[in-house]
């Protein structure tokens, strides 16, 4: 490394792409190091979830992420003669921009990464191997060989691993990474296939299991997930041929699917572990070196995404004085129950999915063909579901950083959950909520009438930190979005959650200003 870097990220996938991509946005100089000569070329993950496109957004990525991939909105599951289309993001959710499953190839989703950090001057360096980790004083130092056999030692303030589930920043930090291997076999290609519609994404039911055919742009059309049927035991990581895909395919599908100029094919095996812990002083986990899981419910990457950008900015803050460094403290606490949440959601899903328990082989052969077209029709706890899958309700009430002050109790965007989005009125400086809070750094919300003119009243000298904006009642659609009567003042979170919220008495929003943005000597 020509310097050393403020933060050393370990690993070049996307969660260590948006680590480092945030990084940057809040000004500080991240280093990115893979072990691996190239980036990955197959899809492996291969869906973005809503709530990741709205934290990407900041960086200016999103659009170029939805332009290249294929948004969503419907699953077709084939059970047994009756096919169901189930609506996926048609209730609930108007207050996000992006209303849809995106499905695009992670080898494209870390080339826009890699972009938009080659454009900021930041490169990721391969072929580089974390060997050695030794914590002292304020620093780390890091030993990194080079493919030329050269070692290099590195004195950095923190080191994150993002470097997936055998993770040598977790190893060399001796933090157990505690679970188990489900005993399946299952079988990951990417091909073009002939008999589906392209627009939707597909499951077939039966009672060997499930069949997923995902619609991808490239690679291939189709990202194809099948379980090996018991005894039918292919070694992870050993070769397949189109033959044994189209075999799996007909056993599903009875012949209706044909297979196709494969791109990528493999056996391979799932796990469901997760990290004893976060962080290790000033050594951090985020992503698979965290959690792993099965692909139920298009969470992994999402949630490794996510990680990055909960933690990014409070190393930013800690490492330019914006904040005190016991900020930091706030991420396990706020990550880890997602991660443990994430785990046992996506668990059932895969019980349900693959168990050769007989009760739930009859249930998947029967049961599912009979009740999935009632359930598609209830639309309460349709919606409730699909808004859980795309992470939009994920939210931090218990965390130390989410405060409510008098007057600001409110079942809608109150301390620790996600700003949603609304179109706000022209003149407003931003055309929607999420646009006019996308700056980096903090954004108050000062809602309804009566508030000061001068923000110095409330913000005091923290207007290098905090963005202050007024919605007034030519905002009203965004104040009814809000569940805003009469005044509140809302502190909005570099990363898009509400850290605090009060009514008109600012007394309590100047405590929490004091706590977490101290004024600067």
């Amino acid at each position: 490394m020509t310097a050393p870097p403020d933060v050393l990220v370990v690993g070049g996938g996307p969660t260590g792409l948006a680590m480092a991509a945030q990084l940057a946005a809040h000004g500080v100089r991240p280093g990115i190091i893979d072990r691996n000569l190239d980036r990955a070329r197959e899809s492996r993950a291969l869906a973005i979830q809503p709530r990741t496109l709205e934290v990407l957004a900041g960086l200016g990525v999103a659009d170029e992420l939805v332009r290249q991939g294929n948004p969503n909105v419907r699953l077709v599951v084939h059970a047994g003669r009756k096919t169901v289309p189930i609506p996926m993001f048609d209730l609930g959710f108007a207050d996000t921009p992006y209303p849809f499953l995106l499905f695009l190839s992670q080898a494209h989703t870390e080339q826009v990464l890699a972009d938009h950090l080659h454009a900021r001057g930041v490169e990721v360096e391969r072929g580089v191997e974390l060997t050695g980790l030794n914590q002292s004083g304020g620093s780390v130092e890091a030993a990194l060989r080079h493919r030329s056999g050269r070692t290099e030692h590195v004195q950095v303030p923190y080191v994150v691993g993002c470097d997936g589930a055998r993770s040598t920043v977790r190893q060399l930090a001796g933090i157990p990474f505690e679970g188990d291997s489900y005993p399946q076999t299952f079988v990951l290609a990417d091909a073009d296939a002939d008999g589906l519609d392209t627009s939707t994404a597909h499951v077939f039911v039966s009672p060997s299991g499930m069949l997923f055919f995902f619609p991808l742009v490239s690679p291939a059309a189709w990202r194809v997930l099948a379980m090996r049927p018991p005894g039918d035991v292919g070694a992870a990581g050993t070769s397949v041929t189109l033959e044994d895909v189209q075999a799996l395919a007909d056993r599903y599908t009875n012949g209706v699917v044909r297979l196709r100029d494969p791109v990528w094919m493999t056996n391979f095996r799932l796990h469901h572990r997760a990290a004893a812990h976060y962080r290790a002083e000033r050594i951090f986990l985020a992503g698979d070196a965290a959690h792993i899981h099965s692909p139920a419910g298009a969470q992994g990457m999402n949630t490794g995404i996510q990680d990055a950008v909960n933690l990014a900015w409070k190393l930013a803050h800690t490492l330019t004085g914006r904040a005190h460094q016991s900020i930091l403290d706030t991420y396990e606490p706020e990550r880890a129950p997602i991660g443990r949440l994430v785990l046992r959601m996506s668990d059932r899903a895969f019980t349900v999915a693959t168990s050769t328990n007989s009760i739930l082989r009859f249930a998947r052969a029967h049961v599912a063909p009979a009740i999935l077209p009632l359930a598609a029709k209830i639309t309460s706890g349709r919606g409730a579901v699909f808004r859980t899958v795309s992470q939009l309700n994920i939210s931090y009430p218990r965390s130390p950083l989410s405060a409510t002050g008098p007057g600001g109790s409110s079942r809608r965007a109150g301390a620790g959950d996600r700003l949603p989005d609304e179109l706000l009125a022209p003149g407003t400086g931003a055309r929607t909520l999420h646009e006019l809070t996308a700056r980096p750094g903090w954004h108050l919300l000062l809602c309804g009438p009566g508030w000061p003119v001068d923000s110095a009243s409330v913000v005091g000298t923290r207007s290098d930190r905090v963005s202050v904006h007024r919605l007034d009642h030519s905002t009203a659609a965004a104040l009814n979005r809000l569940r805003i009567r009469g005044q509140a003042a809302i502190l909005v979170r570099p990363d898009g959650y509400v850290g605090y919220r009060g009514g008109s008495d600012t007394t309590a929003l100047r405590a929490y200003l004091d706590q977490w943005l101290p004024v600067r000597n």
